[in-house]
């Protein structure tokens, strides 16, 4: 709904905002964004050397833009497109009159909270703006329906629901604040209190990480009731319901919650893929070694390199890249921000690339299955009024029926809009793998039939829908990482692996990045943080360093590396 819990203490004018400030590496990188000193420099003999990047997604193109800013030349390899899960597409067999053209759709990330604060400077940097985004309840959604066990709530408010929502979200907070120490955790990542964050945090990794987020909410008082935890695993609360989240490590929805992920969400208007590829266009203001004018566009002549098959280790400790047209190159450094099992089983990899336990936890990755379908309409007529109720005659919805979350997407009123008809996780997303865009469009339709069936949602349909199960797409097989319990270990592998120094000399060289590799998988700033930490290592790599007033992630890690638990 539209507050997950409410704030330790009122907002005010002086209260410092929540941002993704830990809790596992409490690390500045908006200020480090933001600080004049830049991000740090090479030695002018490296100037101009290629790093290869791979994966064309946000992580890489903010990691290329970045290395490539600092004067060293990135290689992006890119296997589809730029933009990775920011993939925004249009509408076939819409006509181009009026402004039906301009209708978009978000195949995968959608909605980003404030605390995104990283991302939010890359925006900012761009010039793209942002508007609220229509999550259920939230104060830009017109109205809101529950649909459970085939009983609807019309809602505008959280208080206009059954009283039995009111408790469920009660039990929550409760269960937060008993199990989590929500209100401490929340004002010292406030205050950016480092001690106290890695007090508290340290203390819960050790008590928690082998606790699903299911056993988690039985283990709490405040839900001893089955009836309010089945509510809150088909409802929730932030975004919707949280039930396919239930397996997973309750550590992995600590880390939204308490940075406020899930909650005050905004979309990019005229859609998320214009950031990858306007940083891609984009000529920086001010660079080392390359020619006013110079772009990552320019440095490839348009296009990335296509998609890597063959990654191997070669004599100087080099890593040599295999690209699918044949060409081979050989790198003193390269980046690798594409989902972590590609290197599993699309691209022939040495095992020397890695060291083994880090193999061990890249196969242990757990990803989330995830799909959308979207139409276009002719105009928001969800708007209309019933004649009967006075109420809006659809609203934004969330149901046990297969179509779970349909979200409505106003581009004003009597223009071309569109309806995400369901957005679904894991086993319902598996449910519709099998059935083509047309048949999932007929299943959903009939269910929303019976919640609404005063509303002939198909007369307003204008074109084809768009659909996308994360799952079966080849280059990513999965929407995001989502850890299992007992996965915290595996995890702090892959983030920590940008500080090479700890790593035998033959096992140096190439770097992870991506929101897969970062505690916060899922959300857009966790693929900027990685690739700021591994734009870190790079530079290292090669002799470089930062200002000494504005030191990078590698610089302070020692402060505030993450949690390290015993492995016997």
């Amino acid at each position: 709904m539209t507050s997950t819990v409410p704030p330790a203490v009122p907002h005010t004018d002086v209260q410092p905002p929540i941002t993704m400030f830990g809790p596992d590496f409490p690390y500045a990188y908006d200020d480090f964004l933001a600080h004049p000193a830049g991000l740090g420099q090479i030695p002018a003999t490296e100037h101009g050397t290629e790093v290869a990047v791979i994966g064309g997604g946000l992580s890489g193109i903010v990691t290329a833009y970045e290395l490539m800013k600092m004067g060293l030349k990135p290689v992006v390899y890119e296997a589809d497109q730029i933009g990775g899960r920011l993939r925004t597409v249009g509408f076939e067999g819409v006509s181009a009159a009026g402004d039906a053209d301009e209708l978009n759709c978000e195949l995968g990330a959608m909605r980003f909270p404030p605390s995104s604060t990283a991302l939010q400077h890359y925006i900012d940097l761009v010039g793209l703006g942002t508007e609220p985004f229509p999550n259920p309840l939230a104060e830009s959604t017109p109205s809101t329906v529950v649909d459970l066990k085939g009983e609807s709530h019309y809602a505008k408010t959280l208080d206009d629901l059954p009283a039995v929502y009111r408790q469920v979200a009660e039990a929550w907070n409760a269960c937060l604040e008993a199990g989590a120490d929500f209100t401490d955790m929340n004002q010292a990542m406030r205050e950016r209190d480092v001690p106290r964050i890695r007090e508290i945090w340290a203390q819960l990794v050790e008590k928690l990480d082998n606790q699903t987020f299911y056993g988690f909410l039985c283990d709490s008082e405040a839900f001893k009731s089955f009836r309010h935890r089945e509510i809150f695993g088909q409802v929730g609360f932030g975004t919707g319901g949280w039930d396919t989240d239930f397996p997973n490590s309750i550590l992995e929805i600590l880390r939204v919650v308490y940075t406020e992920a899930d909650d005050h969400h905004r979309g990019i208007v005229g859609g998320s893929q214009q950031l990858p590829l306007r940083l891609w266009e984009r000529e920086p203001e001010k660079t080392v070694h390359w020619a006013p004018g110079t772009s990552l566009s320019s440095l490839h002549d348009g296009a990335p390199r296509p998609a890597v098959t063959r990654l191997h280790r070669t004599a100087g400790n080099r890593i040599t890249v295999t690209d699918a047209d044949g060409d081979i190159r050989t790198y003193t450094a390269a980046v690798f921000t594409a989902q972590s099992w590609m290197l599993l089983s699309k691209i022939a990899c040495d095992d020397s690339l890695f060291p083994i336990d880090h193999w061990t936890a890249m196969e242990r990755t757990h990803y989330m299955e995830s799909s959308k379908l979207f139409v276009p309409v002719d105009r928001p007529f969800w708007l209309d009024k019933d004649e009967d109720t006075g109420r809006d005659v659809m609203s934004m919805t969330l149901t046990d029926r297969m179509t779970r979350g349909t979200y409505l997407l106003d581009n004003g009123p009597d223009k071309p809009a569109v309806i995400c008809l369901s957005y679904t996780w894991c086993d319902d997303s598996l449910k519709w793998l099998p059935l083509d865009a047309n048949e999932r469009m007929e299943v959903m339709l009939k269910s929303l039939s019976e919640i609404y069936p005063k509303v002939d949602i198909r007369k307003h349909i204008i074109g084809n829908p768009v659909t996308v199960s994360w799952e079966n797409e080849p280059y990513f097989m999965g929407a995001f990482k989502a850890n299992l319990p007992g996965h915290y270990r595996y995890q702090r592998r892959l983030f920590t692996h940008f500080m090479q120094d700890r790593l035998p000399e033959d096992k140096r060289g190439i770097f992870l990045a991506g929101d897969d590799i970062s505690w916060t998988a899922g959300w857009a700033e966790g693929a900027v943080q990685t690739a700021l930490n591994a734009v870190w290592g790079v530079m290292h790599h090669f002799g470089g360093s930062t200002d000494a007033a504005n030191p990078g992630p590698g610089d302070v890690y020692d402060e505030i590396a993450p949690v390290e638990l015993p492995e016997d």
